[in-house]
């Protein structure tokens, strides 16, 4: 991407817009436009924009090396997808998957079944990837996915102006990443 921008004022598209890709923005030890970064070109107001990143939040899935938000207990009795309202049971032709992701699971009446609760996760530790896909199959998003602003260009002077305060990355995220344990938790009846 940074390449594409230009990386000097002679391959630059626009006046000024090279000084993107030169932008350090401290994702993963001081990496410039790398990674999960993206662009976005528009004649909103700055302000507009950012007001509206800021606002935007969306419940997603937790990723292996997520740290849990809360604590999911899968109560005892048919183990439930919560992809529906109302939750249905998992097909018998899944149970040896449940299996294979570490849940004590039986037949009963062609539903995989939990004899025991079983503790899917423990608030404040990280996720292994089994504990992420199982959380994936039932359906509970412990994270909360959102953009986080670096930096704009300004189309006018050709300036590039790292943005900091609401909508920013906080310096946790430039470094390690997201654990969606910001306090915007979702409401979760299997959880502590």
């Amino acid at each position: 991407m940074a390449k594409a921008l230009g990386l000097t004022p002679e391959e630059e598209h626009r006046p000024g817009i090279y000084k993107l890709a030169k932008v350090r923005i401290l994702i993963r030890k001081n990496q410039q436009i790398k990674g999960q970064v993206g662009l976005l070109f528009t004649d909103s107001p700055s302000e507009e924009v950012i007001d509206w990143f800021v606002d935007f939040k969306q419940p997603d899935f937790a990723r292996a090396g997520n740290i849990a938000s809360r604590t999911v207990i899968l109560p005892t009795g048919p183990v439930l997808r919560h992809h529906s309202d109302p939750p249905e049971p998992f097909p018998h032709n899944e149970e040896p998957q449940l299996r294979k992701l570490g849940l004590t699971t039986s037949m009963n009446k062609g539903v995989p079944t939990l004899t025991n609760p079983h503790e899917l996760c423990k608030r404040g530790k990280p996720l292994s990837g089994e504990q992420a896909q199982l959380l994936k199959l039932i359906g509970h998003r412990l994270v909360v996915f959102r953009v986080g602003l670096i930096a704009r260009w300004d189309s006018q002077t050709g300036e590039v102006v790292q943005i900091d305060g609401p909508g920013a990355l906080t310096p946790e995220e430039r470094v390690g990443g997201v654990d969606g344990g910001d306090g915007d938790e979702l409401e979760d009846p299997m959880s502590e």
